[in-house]
């Protein structure tokens, strides 16, 4: 099965927006690679963990949520370390009962969200269909959303909510699609509207990645780029890692005039995890 990243060519729209990013933001992100042999290395280490994560999905089903959440800590920071990727957090991460939304680079964010917060994910329907991925995703709670059936929104944003009043943490990516890192896209409201429905706050996550100390593009998933190629040129990075920033809550609140709560949220949320000009 060939993944590929949202293509530049799609219609802006509430389902597929559309990134500016394009190929030309890559553009000398695969500078100075490692050697093959430490590529090799990663390959067999990463394809090891990710054999061992399939063997275990009967138990991950079963286990109670405390533990299952522990088991996806360590096999999140094992794919990780498989792949050479160094990651650090910094703020107060959530451990109940909030909306996690969070900027949109790579494939790695989700990796790196689950190696430090005890929070599903939303995902595209499509996710569930990819081999060994998708499973594990499900046995992990993850809710799929149906981007091609707009009718199905307000279900899934009560799945959300339930998972929220629950005392869960959901972790979102309101962008919508993902960008390379030094741009970022509008967040869009509709799930926003899940903390406000639950009655928990929001807590903006910023993921920025960098390589020999300054922001770099080499993890970007991109334009009509596959997901092969992405993967083969994060195996290829020197010093890639990625740092996760909590920042402080925002409570829903009431709103005056026309603009709703969620629309408020949105708009605060992106504010606070917008790339530094």
């Amino acid at each position: 099965m060939t993944v590929t990243a949202t293509p530049m060519r799609v219609l802006d729209s509430l389902w597929l927006p559309r990134s500016t990013c394009g190929a030309e933001c890559l553009a000398g992100a695969a500078a100075r690679p490692v050697s093959s042999l430490l590529m090799a290395k990663r390959v067999l280490v990463t394809g090891f963990v990710l054999l061992l994560a399939g063997l275990a999905v009967p138990v991950l089903a079963v286990l109670p949520q405390r533990q299952l959440i522990k088991a996806q800590r360590i096999l999140a920071r094992a794919v990780l370390a498989g792949l050479g990727v160094k990651h650090a957090a910094a703020g107060r991460i959530p451990q109940s009962g909030a909306l996690l939304v969070a900027n949109h680079v790579s494939w790695l964010d989700v990796i790196v969200i689950l190696a430090h917060a005890p929070a599903r994910l939303l995902a595209k329907r499509e996710v569930r269909a990819w081999p060994l991925i998708g499973r594990l995703a499900a046995t992990l709670g993850t809710v799929f959303v149906d981007r091609s059936r707009p009718k199905s929104l307000p279900a899934t944003i009560g799945e959300v909510r339930r998972n929220l009043a629950a005392g869960g943490v959901v972790a979102v990516f309101p962008e919508g699609t993902t960008w390379c890192g030094r741009m970022g896209g509008t967040f869009r409201p509709a799930m926003f509207q899940a903390a406000v429905d639950a009655g928990v706050p929001v807590v903006p996550v910023r993921l920025t990645f960098a390589q020999h100390g300054a922001v770099s593009t080499v993890a970007a998933f991109i334009g009509d780029e596959s997901l092969a190629v992405s993967l083969r040129r994060v195996l290829a990075a020197r010093d890639l890692s990625v740092g996760l920033r909590a920042h402080p809550k925002i409570h829903p609140a009431p709103c005056d005039g026309p603009t709703s709560p969620r629309r408020v949220l949105a708009k605060a949320a992106a504010a606070v995890v917008a790339p530094a000009a």
